[in-house]
């Protein structure tokens, strides 16, 4: 843990390595080489999310995954989606090499839905559970209704056969990447800073994360922070008593910060995919546009989820749930106890530092950042619960919904401020990384 005063400057670094994105990017969204405006790639992104997501007992059943797993997903579908529209139109890198050149003429709706499909129906590569039985007769349903759109032909077969491949392709390639691996615990610390379980669940949940291959990144350990704060420093003191404060079940918030911690509860993969279909097409992107934003959003992500919960595994560092009911315990005069406080959230079974929120929205924002080469961008952000009113959040940045993230999940007492920003910078470092080693246009 390291020393020091509390540098709360970190936080504006994380974002201001976002914001240079759109200074610095190599490839901002210029036109793809076909101007065909279709929905396929939003389309197939909510089939994935809806399927991978959704809880089973959802009017559209899905598999229930938590979000750092359904992100893994997300990327393997929208990375085989970007391979075979590339594939079709060139123009980029691709993803994955040695996919072959398909014809010009192929179907890029056919390659999509084929990519897409066959990806979700083909995870259960053990220890990979597969998706229920029931998502996966529906997804073939879907995928049957949208090749019935496409006239028969050589063009919707040499889209299928492209989709297939990139599908193939990724499905290889992460055979084996350390997914549900089992035997992986969390380390159980007994001494003040370490991690212990808040609830009776076992200590293995999700612990694999911090081993899995990533996708872009040279190892998962490339993205480590400086980790948690000295607990007898006045930096730690000064976020320990603003959590205290703030992030309990019964803390005075006022309407704004009770909107942001209800607001960023939802599970973020579905919430930030949803928000970017709406802001493509707003946008009026072409096919070719979207699969390669999709592709970036997720792709990126997932190395800062990996990169996350490495980070995590390393430092071990204790939930505020844990700290505040030991405060008299830690060393630090400045730290008062309260064996009753609880937050106003559930914590998570894994340990606090860094904050996994935050590496996914500023892995997401900067991703967009990169795509669209500018911080400036006019949308909304929507949570939406069935039987209750939806809570809505209006944005003019990106940028501006990290900073969103980063106080939601203090009003939720799930965080430190310290793991907060350097959450942000991890999906900030992954999102210029990834604009930097992929996806670069080719003459």
């Amino acid at each position: 843990m390291r020393t020091g005063t509390h540098k709360r400057m970190l936080g504006t670094f994380a974002l201001t390595a976002l914001v240079a994105l759109g200074a610095t990017v190599l490839g901002a969204a210029p036109a793809a080489a076909n101007s065909e405006h279709s929905d396929a790639v939003r389309v197939w992104n909510l089939h994935a999310s809806d399927a991978l997501i959704n809880p089973p007992t959802a009017p559209t059943p899905g598999a229930g995954q938590p979000p750092p797993v359904s992100q893994l997903h997300l990327a393997m579908v929208q990375g085989a989606v970007y391979d075979a529209v590339n594939a079709i139109l060139g123009g980029y890198q691709p993803y994955l090499p040695g996919l072959p050149p398909a014809s010009p003429t192929a179907s890029q709706e056919a390659a999509v839905a084929t990519a897409a499909h066959d990806v979700l129906v083909g995870l259960g590569t053990p220890p990979v559970p597969p998706l229920p039985q029931a998502v996966r007769d529906r997804l073939d349903v879907l995928y049957a209704d949208a090749l019935a759109g496409i006239p028969d032909g050589d063009a919707e077969a040499e889209g299928v056969a492209v989709g297939a491949a990139a599908a193939a392709a990724m499905l290889e390639a992460r055979t084996n990447d350390g997914r549900f691996a089992p035997d992986i615990l969390w380390r159980v610390g007994t001494k003040p800073g370490e991690w212990r379980p808040t609830t009776p669940e076992p200590n293995n949940a999700l612990a694999w994360l911090s081993d899995v291959e990533p996708f872009t990144l040279e190892s998962s350990s490339q993205l480590r922070t400086k980790g948690p704060y000295s607990l007898t420093s006045r930096a730690y003191a000064r976020d320990y008593n603003e959590v205290k404060a703030i992030g309990a079940v019964d803390s005075p918030r006022n309407e704004k910060q009770n909107t942001l911690a209800q607001l960023y509860a939802a599970h973020p993969p579905e919430l930030f995919n949803r928000t970017f279909r709406v802001i493509s097409e707003a946008q009026g992107l072409t096919l070719a546009d979207e699969a390669r934003l999709f592709a970036m959003l997720n792709l990126t992500t997932a190395d800062s989820v990996i990169g996350c919960f490495n980070d995590k595994e390393y430092w071990n560092f204790w939930r505020p749930v844990t700290a505040i009911r030991e405060g008299d315990n830690d060393g630090n005069r400045r730290t008062a106890g309260d064996p009753a406080w609880t937050p106003l959230l559930p914590s998570p079974p894994y340990s606090e530092h860094p904050s996994g929120y935050n590496c996914v929205s500023s892995a997401y924002m900067g991703a967009a950042i990169a795509f669209f080469g500018t911080d400036r961008m006019d949308f909304s952000v929507v949570k939406i619960t069935p039987g209750v009113p939806d809570v809505t959040r209006d944005y003019k940045r990106f940028t501006s919904v990290v900073r969103d993230t980063i106080d939601a999940r203090i009003y939720q007492g799930l965080h430190f401020r310290n793991a907060e920003y350097q959450g942000a910078y991890i999906g900030a470092r992954a999102a210029l990384w990834v604009d930097r080693q992929f996806f670069q246009p080719v003459e």
